[in-house]
This record gives C-alpha cells, structure tokens and sequence, in this order.
C-alpha cells in the first residue's frame, strides 16, 4: 500500500470506507493474537441456500467485499471473508425456477441437506445449491472461504 494511496483512503468519503473505518476503530491494535500470529479481522455473509443463487446473493458478497478492501486500504491487518450457508434451515416453499417441484413439495420444512437434489446432481438441495454459490463467486474472483451450517454442527 502506498503512503498516497492510504492517505487517500483515509479520507475517503465512500460508505465502504465509512464502514472500514468503524472496524478500525473497534480494532485499532487489531485483533488478538492467536498463537503468535495476529487473528485476522472476520467478515461474514450468509446464504440460504433454499433457492438458486442471485443478484442478491452476488450483491450481499460484493457489498462485504468492498468493505473489506476498503479496509486493507485502511489498515495492514489481516482479514478473512468467510461465506456462510444455512443449509441447516428447513425448506418454507417450493422454489418456482427448479425442477420436481412436487417431489420437493414433500420435503417442506426439512433441513435443506435432508432434501434431494431436484436437479439429482449432488447429494442434497443444499448442496447443490451450496456449489453453484461457490462457482458464481469463484467465477468472478471473488477470495473467501466458504463454510455451511451442516459443516459446523
């Protein structure tokens, strides 16, 4: 980072900024250290992977991710992206774009990862729906670490 370009940031007027800056000011030192090593600031958006991914999806991500760089314009310290599915969460409706719609009308309120894939490409709706989340924002470069629900419990 050059010393203009931070100068810059730091007088930027943008709401990324604007956010970037609350996060520095909550974590000026930044955050403790774990192990020697200093633990990277968390950023988080969450998914409910209940239906196909879409521009609201896209723009959740791209709206955290501009924030996190506005903050390593901000600051040094390191940062993780972290793009949570709820893929534990019960199915509410059936989807109007996916096929089977009578075959998942019979799964309503279950776990998405108990329901099967109405495209029969992946173990579970969930999961299908888990890796076109993940090849849209691979797809436009986006750099995160991905986790679900399922994976955590």
């Amino acid at each position: 980072m050059t010393d203009t370009l931070r100068t810059e940031a730091l007088a930027a007027k943008a709401w990324p900024f604007e956010e970037a800056r609350k996060l520095l000011a909550r974590y000026p030192q930044g955050k403790p250290a774990r192990d020697g090593q200093p633990a990277p600031i968390l950023f988080e958006t969450g998914y409910g992977p209940s239906g196909l991914p879409h521009i609201g999806t896209f723009n959740e991500v791209l709206r955290t991710t501009m924030v996190r760089n506005a903050f390593h314009a901000l600051s040094d310290q390191p940062t993780r992206l972290l793009a949570f599915s709820d893929d534990m969460d019960g199915l509410r409706k059936v989807p109007d774009n996916v096929p089977n719609g009578a075959m998942l009308a019979e799964h309503l309120g279950k776990p998405l990862t108990r329901i099967p894939d109405p495209f029969g490409t992946h173990d579970s709706f969930a999961a299908h729906n888990n890796a076109r989340l993940r090849d849209f924002l691979d797809r436009y470069g986006f750099d995160y670490e991905f986790a679900s629900s399922t994976e955590y419990y």
